[in-house]
């Protein structure tokens, strides 16, 4: 578990909370509606590119993914990582590793996913590898999680 300081945030999250202030505040009036999503995309792929390893491959794979999937979703940055929104809320996002010191890669999913499925589902998955068949039930997860 990170270390924590008096706040009781670790630096990890210290960093996270610092990156979301920053995306809020990115200078982005000036662009059209277009330009502002084709910078949201770029700003994702090339978080995505910085990661490291295997969790820059499972990133690489999960984005191929769920854009293929659900490509009325608006790809950007949440918290410094890779998210992506419907309707302007995020609704599924990852998470690597070395962010917040964790053995796997987190794909994980918001409250306006329509997952809902009795009194229990999934929302968070750990990611440490990805075969055709799992990559396959992400998609399934993804397309219901969008009403598809």
């Amino acid at each position: 578990m990170p270390d924590t300081d008096q706040s009781g945030f670790s630096a990890a999250e210290k960093a996270a909370i610092k990156e979301r202030a920053a995306e809020v505040k990115a200078p982005k009036k000036r662009m059209t509606k277009a330009e502002k999503q084709e910078q949201a995309r770029k700003d994702l792929e090339a978080k995505i590119d910085s990661f490291e390893g295997t969790d820059k491959e499972l990133a690489q794979r999960l984005h191929e993914l769920i854009t293929a999937t659900a490509p009325q979703l608006e790809p950007k940055l949440w918290y410094g990582m890779p998210a992506y929104a419907l309707d302007g809320k995020v609704l599924c996002f990852i998470q690597d590793a070395k962010k917040f010191e964790a053995r796997y890669l987190t794909f994980g999913f918001n409250d306006v996913a329509m997952l809902d499925e009795g009194t229990l589902w999934p929302t968070s998955f750990a990611i440490t590898g990805l075969n055709d068949q799992q990559a396959a039930m992400l998609a399934a997860l993804v397309a219901k999680a969008v009403g598809n």
